[in-house]
């Protein structure tokens, strides 16, 4: 893949107060997206080109792992990041064995470790 000249990354997450944390930390570092819902993040990468996703896990509708697993059907090429608040070692392990997933965090996430989990992220398809 060419080198990204513009790091785009889409948060996904149904709690607006995550999405304004997560737009207010990574501004200056990313053009950031934000969406409320799998659906809307959906019509987002079809509208925009992305190439970074991080997701929460438990949201209404489709689940994070449901809409990593459409993205990835339709774009492989796609980088998803798994965010939760709930330690599920089943999901985890599915999502990574899989490889849908390249990182999955625990909620609440400090600035430095998710910052370099996406740096990481962007160096893997540069």
């Amino acid at each position: 893949m060419n080198q990204i000249t513009q790091k785009k990354v889409l948060y996904v997450d149904d709690e607006p107060i995550n999405l304004e944390l997560f737009r207010a930390h990574f501004k200056k570092d990313y053009e950031v997206e934000t969406a409320l819902s799998a659906d809307e993040a959906l019509k987002l990468l079809r509208e925009q080109d992305i190439h970074v996703i991080v997701t929460d896990l438990k949201m209404p509708g489709l689940n994070g792992m449901e809409f990593i697993e459409l993205i990835k059907k339709r774009n492989p090429e796609k980088v998803c990041i798994l965010l939760t608040a709930f330690t599920d070692p089943e999901v985890m392990i599915k999502a990574m064995n899989e490889g849908k997933v390249f990182k999955y965090m625990v909620k609440p996430w400090l600035k430095k470790d998710l910052s370099m989990v996406i740096e990481h992220a962007f160096q893997s398809i540069s």
